[in-house]
């Protein structure tokens, strides 16, 4: 049986850039290296939430897996979703102001698809987790202010929920990490399920998770 050296490549990689999904998947005491993913997002038509968040996520990774078939590799996405219309990230002011007004004072689900690939191992799994977020009425005020920080640019919906934006919720039923940008409860039950980390003591992070790499070959 041929061994693959753990020096040629990474044993879990990260396909995403986003500074939160690296900061969730680091608190849950999971060991990755961050290698975001080239895909082009716009070139995946809209089409129903559910299908198109676990198309993107699923790109994402098989993008990053083909460059890295002995890897295991995460890739995500998230939107916003209301009314059956997709919020993603605002390009403007005038589109942030928009998107928090449709926002206020309802409820909207935040979905997350994520996609865990290993080309050598022909090991694919694909998930879509849903959370329902209700907001508060907001004041004109409000809104103004807060589409003159910086926060709702580089987020799906116009909003951060663990930044400034947490003022406007009223109420999350579900995930809350799901809404941060991934849903750590259902991606470590995956990792764990494929064998990629696990629960044993005495591993080798002893503050958490157990990477399974040691003796990883490519004929597991």
């Amino acid at each position: 049986m041929s061994t693959v050296s753990l020096q040629s490549f990474p044993f879990l990689i990260l396909a995403s850039q986003s500074p939160r999904r690296r900061y969730l998947l680091k608190q849950a005491g999971v060991e990755f290296t961050v290698i975001p993913s080239s895909f082009d997002e716009s070139s995946i038509p809209h089409t129903h939430p559910e299908n198109f968040v676990q198309t993107l996520a699923d790109a994402k990774a098989g993008n990053i897996s083909e460059q890295y078939p002995q890897s295991w590799v995460i890739g995500a996405d998230t939107i916003v979703v209301i009314d059956d219309t997709i919020l993603e990230k605002p390009a403007s002011m005038a589109e942030a102001r928009e998107m928090l007004k449709t926002l206020s004072g309802r409820t909207h689900q935040v979905l997350t698809g994520f996609s865990l690939r290993c080309n050598a191992r022909k090991r694919h799994r694909v998930q879509v987790v849903s959370t329902n977020v209700c907001f508060k009425d907001m004041t004109p005020d409000e809104i103004e202010w807060y589409v003159h920080t910086s926060e709702p640019f580089d987020k799906a919906g116009a909003y951060a929920a663990q930044g400034l934006g947490a003022f406007m919720i009223r109420r999350i039923d579900g995930s809350y990490s799901n809404v941060v940008g991934l849903p750590v409860c259902e991606v470590i039950e995956v990792l764990v399920q494929e064998g990629v980390v696990g629960f044993r003591p005495g591993g080798r992070n002893a503050e958490g998770l157990q990477m399974m790499s040691d003796g990883y070959d490519e004929q597991r």
